[in-house]
């Protein structure tokens, strides 16, 4: 176990606990830092998620902020293309893998920039999307996050807004339905030989008390002057990671 592995899951950790952003550097700084192939670390990453997503939903759980009835209609989608993604990865170049990453951290960059400086509005309305939608959303989440290693809250979040859904049920959403992608995407990468559960035990238990740290550090730092650093900062090397991987091509 090297200290820069466990530095950077313990850093991932405490801004996912903290902030809520952080879990996309985790495959690039596994594979950038920790030398770590990128087959590898998305199903690793993939796993280890599974272990702060228990701690998401029992948060919004207990606050009555998922709506189970609409994450019943996300899985029906999710669930077979999360186990598709996984064991399609393998075939898929590691190139494309980390151009779609680097993608993804600028989108959650901006976005996240987006949402600190606009002004909360006065009345906030929702429309109300059919099974057949969230089917669909939920299967476009679940095979981007299984082929990635992101987690759900990533890709489901913006679309649910963008769609017109309220931030709180879009979080709840995406906190319920990171549980099965990381569960079926795990033994799509079981059945495929592609899952180091050593180093999962390794990055599972540092990121959860990485996210206790930073669930504390919440209440006791300015954490918005911390997001707007994170988010210029996943704007800035998912920039410069699709430069490199496409001068690699």
């Amino acid at each position: 176990m090297s200290i820069a592995l466990v530095s950077i899951c313990l850093i991932v950790g405490v801004l996912i606990g903290a902030i809520g952003i952080g879990g996309v550097l985790l495959v690039p700084a596994l594979t950038l830092i920790a030398g770590i192939g990128v087959h590898e670390a998305v199903p690793v990453c993939t796993l280890s998620f599974l272990a702060t997503g228990v701690i998401g939903v029992i948060v919004y759980a207990r606050h009555g902020s998922i709506q189970w009835p609409k994450v019943i209609w996300l899985c029906l989608g999710a669930v077979p293309a999360a186990f598709l993604g996984s064991v399609s990865l393998l075939s898929i170049p590691a190139v494309a893998v980390m151009l779609l990453i680097a993608m993804l951290m600028i989108v959650s960059g901006v976005d996240a920039l987006i949402k600190t400086y606009r002004k909360p509005a006065r009345k906030q309305t929702s429309r109300q999307l059919s099974p057949a939608q969230y089917i669909v959303i939920g299967a476009i989440t679940g095979f981007g996050s299984a082929i990635t290693g992101t987690g759900g809250p990533l890709i489901l979040v913006p679309i649910i807004i963008f769609l017109g859904l309220p931030v709180l049920t879009a979080i709840g959403l995406s906190q319920a339905i990171q549980l099965p992608i990381a569960a079926f995407a795990s033994v799509g990468n079981w059945l495929s030989g592609n899952l180091n559960f050593d180093l999962v035990l390794v990055i599972a238990t540092v990121l959860v008390i990485g996210a206790f740290g930073g669930a504390l550090l919440v209440h006791r730092l300015p954490t918005e002057p911390i997001r707007k650093l994170i988010a210029v900062l996943l704007v800035f090397f998912g920039t410069a990671i699709g430069i490199q991987q496409l001068l690699n091509l």
